[in-house]
Formats: structure tokens, C-alpha cells, sequence
């Protein structure tokens, strides 16, 4: 049985108006619950309206281009999940391209995205745009763009921002509260995060509390299980490290793998904690700790952000600030004090 938008309504227990005005994204007066109640149905019970009579009036291909670093980043595939939650029940559908971090890459899908008429571009960088396609060029006012690029290219509207240094901050505290004062990190080389903010957190904290930083206990490596695996075993060199902050949950994974391989136990021997608050890191043995970030509501805010911007040129996009959440298990021993 096909589903109409009265049964939506029904389900949802709003009205076929303002269903319709959700699915026709003229519903800017509705509440962010209400709006995700209606979608998540949507969603849910795969509802499609004919789109293609309206696409022919209104000129729209209903595709939208979304360019990331890596797919294959636990974050990212959150953040398309989000996305597709905001677009799909509007009856768009993305383009994905992949950069692999290098902006050359980017430039070449910006290209071929506006050639293929797509409505609008969710750009995810690590880059700072180059001229030709910074948000003053005429490639940007042609085409509706919204970065996703942690605030790094200056602006004063459509900011997506999550508040990672509060996270780290926060984490790196919890270890010194429980008695750690030799606390490693392990932070990117470069790409998409570039964890400053991470970083300056964790800084801050041991200035904050009295212990002096200690540049031997940083060691960078890639944002994957492996380069958290390959950081871990240079900063284990260090045998008074009793805590260490991992980058991301991925490089929390591998560092479990290190400190097994010594035949060094979690928590009782080396402490750690993750950042993501990936679904995985509940599975991992002992529970992770971890900075939850909410990959896939900026997903969704930002397609938000993007029809908006399609649909009313004129409107001013808003700015977003996305709160990190301390997640405690079972991965943090407390230490006895001498």
C-alpha cells in the first residue's frame, strides 16, 4: 500500500499542511523535532511524491553534490547519514565524491559537479579555498555551497562548529582527576581535522592543572586504526606514561592493539581515552571512554543549511555550534596518590 501524506500526518500526529510544508521545505517555522518526527517516517516508510512534474516547472535536477576527504573515515559516513536523513525525504539525492584529502581533487569535483547541474555542493575541506573558489568568487555566488570545514575559511554565516576543545579539555581533566600526570596524545600530521583544537584542549588542561607539557608524550600519526597502532608504539616507548588521549576513536582502536602487543593490560597498566563517540567504541574490550561528537546532526544541518540556501538565495544561513558529551567507561583506572 502506498503511503500518502495523510497517513504521514496521522503517523506523526501533526497536519497534512504542515507535512507538506516539511516535504516542500517551506517549513521554517516548524521545530527541529517536529521537522525530524515527519522525516524520520519519511524515512522510514520510503515515501516518494512524484517529483518529476515539479522538477520540469522548476528547473530542479534534485541531485545534490557532496564532496569529502575519505569516505571510508568513520566520521564521514556519519555525517552522509545525517545528510540523506534531511535530503531523501525531500526526494534528493547525492553525488559523492571522494577527495582523498588534496585539494587538486576538490577543485577537479567542483567542476564537474556545477557541469552536471547539480542544485547546490556540501564541501567537506581541509583546505583553505583558493581564490577562484573562495566564498567572494563567482563560482560561489552561482552555485549554493555550504562548507563543512570545522570554521577553517573565514565567514560570518553558515559556520558549522563543534566544540572540540571543550571536549578535549574535558577529557584530559578526567585523567588528572583520577591521578594521571604522564599523559601522551596522539594527534593527526594533516588533513581534515587538523586537531588544534584538540590539541590546545589538551595543552591547556595540564597548564591548567599545574603539570608541565611535555612534547616527547605527543606522537602524530594517520586518523586510522593503523596510524593510532604505529603512533602508540613510538610514545609507549615512554614506560612512566600511565593515560593516553587518542585523536579519534579509529586511533583509539589501534591503540588498544600497541599496548596488548606489550602485554600491558587497559585500564590497569595505560589508560585511554578516544573522541567521536563512534557506536564502535562500545564494543571494544574494556568499554572505550570517549568525547561524543554528533557526526550526524551536523550531517543533517548542513544539508539543512544547503536547501535553505537554495530555496531562499536571499536568507541569511545561520550559525551552528554542535556540544561534545564526555562519555565514561570502563577504559580509565583511577590512580592510588602516594
Amino acid at each position: 500500500m502506498k503511503l500518502t501524506i495523510r497517513d504521514i500526518a496521522e503517523m506523526a500526529g501533526v497536519s497534512v499542511t504542515t507535512v507538506s510544508q516539511i516535504l516542500n521545505n517551506k517549513g521554517s517555522r516548524f521545530s527541529d523535532k517536529t521537522r525530524k518526527k515527519v522525516l524520520n517516517i519519511v524515512n522510514e516508510h520510503h515515501y516518494k511524491p512524484d517529483y518529476f512534474a515539479s522538477n520540469v516547472i522548476n528547473r530542479h535536477s534534485k541531485t545534490i553534490g557532496m564532496i569529502v576527504p575519505d569516505v571510508t573515515d568513520f566520521f564521514f559516513s556519519k555525517l552522509i547519514e545525517g545528510v540523506e536523513s534531511y535530503l531523501n525525504p525531500l526526494g534528493y539525492v547525492i553525488m559523492l565524491c571522494n577527495s582523498r584529502h588534496s585539494q587538486e581533487n576538490e577543485i577537479k569535483y567542483l567542476k564537474e559537479l556545477a557541469h552536471r547541474s547539480v542544485d547546490g555542493i556540501l564541501l567537506a575541506t581541509p583546505n583553505v579555498l583558493p581564490d577562484d573558489y573562495s566564498l567572494d568568487s563567482g563560482f560561489y555566488k552561482n552555485m549554493p555551497i555550504i562548507l563543512i570545514d570545522r570554521g577553517l575559511n573565514t565567514r560570518d554565516n553558515g559556520r558549522l562548529i563543534v566544540k572540540e576543545y571543550e571536549g578535549a579539555y574535558q577529557a584530559v581533566s578526567l585523567f588528572i582527576k583520577n591521578g594521571h600526570t604522564k599523559i601522551g596524545m596522539l594527534k593527526e600530521t594533516t588533513g581534515y581535522y587538523q586537531l588544534e583544537e584538540r590539541f590546545n584542549g589538551y595543552r591547556h588542561a595540564l597548564k591548567d592543572h599545574g603539570i608541565p607539557f611535555n612534547g616527547k608524550y605527543v606522537e602524530q600519526g594517520e586518523l586510522t586504526v593503523q596510524g593510532g597502532y604505529e603512533a602508540s608504539k613510538r610514545l609507549l616507548k615512554h614506560k612512566d606514561l600511565t593515560a593516553i588521549f587518542c585523536g579519534n576513536d579509529a586511533m583509539a582502536i589501534g591503540c588498544y592493539q600497541a599496548i596488548d602487543e606489550l602485554g600491558k593490560k587497559i585500564p590497569d597498566d595505560i589508560s585511554v581515552i578516544g573522541f567521536d563517540g563512534l557506536k564502535l567504541s562500545e564494543y571494544m574490550i574494556p568499554q572505550l571512554t570517549t568525547v561524543k561528537q554528533p557526526s550526524s546532526d551536523i550531517g543533517f544541518y548542513a544539508a539543512r543549511f544547503l536547501i535553505d540556501t537554495i530555496e531562499f538565495p536571499q536568507r541569511k544561513v545561520p550559525n551552528k555550534v554542535f556540544e561534545t558529551k564526555l562519555i565514561i567507561r570502563e577504559s580509565i583506572k583511577t590512580l592510588t596518590k602516594g
